[in-house]
């Protein structure tokens, strides 16, 4: 049987990848691999964790195993999310987020071809009937979930997507990209790795497979953060490059001739 999480968060000396600080608010580069919050399975390791021990004053928030959080990325979701100094930042920030006033970006890598080369996917989206830990379109207890998105480059296999959220509901990406048969490369939830694979033959299959082996995880990234600042006014806008893997990946589509 799992153990309940924490009561409280212990503070970790975890390295940060900070893009940007004052003294209200941070904004981090995540990596791969990094939960955001301590829960079941989770205890350790995460970035509320580090969180703690870079600035000791998150222990003054109120939610203990959430503090400061405005929104997150999935723990194998690479990228820039914004994180709250004290509690009136955040709900500042929480609300500017709910009026999606906070700009979301991301890259992906996809298997096959989107519909049309740039397009909004407006479709609702509640938990999966059979298995409560999933997302689907038209799951139980739907809400309203819109992604924007526009094709960067084509290969042969996949496309290079770039993305712009509307709403910010769990999985959103993976599973709007999936519903429309382009899984995230790499992402074993929602149908980005074996099952991907059973599409292919031959030479496109081997370089699938050349992928996967480049990437262990959905080649997803939040490269681009835009808001304005709760308490200056100032217009904050910033990206980060794909980490290695990410790119690695993009190498090899580019090397194989499309």
């Amino acid at each position: 049987m799992v153990p309940p999480p924490p009561i409280e968060a212990v503070a970790e000396n975890i390295p940060l990848d900070i893009a940007y600080e004052d003294e209200y608010l941070l904004v981090i580069n995540k990596p791969a691999g990094m939960v955001c919050h301590p829960a079941a399975g989770n205890y350790s390791g995460t970035l509320v964790n580090a969180l703690l021990y870079y600035f000791s004053r998150f222990k003054d928030f109120a939610d203990k195993i959430r503090p400061g959080l405005v929104h997150r990325l999935d723990k194998d979701t690479s990228g820039l999310l914004v994180v709250a100094k004290n509690e009136h930042v955040l709900r500042e920030l929480q609300a500017t987020l709910k009026n999606r006033a906070i700009k979301r970006q991301y890259m992906a890598l996809v298997w096959g071809r989107m519909p049309q080369p740039e397009g909004i996917i407006d479709l609702p989206m509640g938990r999966s009937g059979g298995d409560r830990k999933k997302m689907a379109v038209f799951g139980a207890k739907s809400r309203d979930a819109t992604t924007n998105y526009e094709v960067l480059k084509t290969y042969s296999i996949a496309e290079l997507v770039r993305l712009k959220l509307q709403t910010g509901r769990t999985h959103q990406i993976r599973v709007h990209l999936a519903y429309f048969g382009n899984p995230v490369v790499g992402d074993p939830t929602y149908g980005g790795r074996a099952r991907a694979l059973t599409r292919l033959s031959g030479p496109k299959r081997l370089l699938a497979m050349a992928l996967l082996r480049t990437i262990n995880r959905q080649a997803l990234h939040a490269w681009n953060l835009g808001f304005d600042h709760p308490i200056t006014g100032m217009k904050i806008n910033l990206t980060c490059e794909p980490p290695e893997d990410f790119q690695k990946t993009v190498d090899l589509l580019e090397n194989s001739g499309n």
